[in-house]
């Protein structure tokens, strides 16, 4: 059987001017720096510090992806105690990329979501018998990518509020790092 000719070349100018099917690959991230107390929590502690580590995808063509990241972080206590409070937690977070022009470097982004948080209180005053508290939490925030090529230097602020027993712990971690991957 023959195809017209007509039908090939409507077919390929179909085929050259639709987007591609595939999706942009994974970005992985790795970052640090300060958390601010805030709420009943920054009468408790002191500003702390975090490292965090992310997976995210975001499909091709889409504003709207995925994120999921582990973090540690420290705070002091606000007494002269020998006090540490100590947050270990994952979250899974939705992305929204704000849309940009292929050339701009400047990528400005929003992420929330839901994680389960671990708060344990550490160091030499801690009283016997005090436990580690794991409990859910929420997070949104917003931030920026600056492309360099194939990675990127990213800035984020994200309001977490976490459901411990009393009052909730509340803090906002401002964090710098850099992505790679994503092509």
């Amino acid at each position: 059987m023959r195809v017209p000719k007509g039908v090939v070349l409507w077919a390929l100018a179909l085929g050259l001017g639709a987007a591609p099917l595939h999706a942009q690959g994974p970005e992985f991230s790795v970052g640090g720096g300060f958390d601010l107390p805030l709420g009943n929590f920054d009468d408790a502690a002191k500003t702390g510090y975090h490292g965090l580590a992310a997976v995210s995808y975001v499909p091709t063509g889409s504003p709207v992806g995925f994120q999921v990241d582990g973090d540690y972080g420290r705070f002091g206590d606000d007494t002269p105690a020998d006090v540490n409070f100590q947050l270990i937690y994952g979250t899974a977070n939705v992305v929204y990329k704000f849309k940009t022009s292929e050339t701009s470097t400047f990528r400005p982004y929003l992420i929330g979501g839901g994680g389960v948080y671990n708060f344990k209180a550490t160091g030499n005053d801690v009283l016997p018998g005090t436990e580690s508290e794991t409990k859910f939490g929420l997070n949104a925030g917003a931030g920026f990518d600056i492309k360099a090529g194939s990675a990127a230097l990213f800035l984020e602020g994200r309001f977490h509020d976490v459901f411990i027993s009393g009052s909730d712990l509340q803090y906002l971690p401002l964090t710098v790092g850099i992505r790679f991957g994503g092509h």
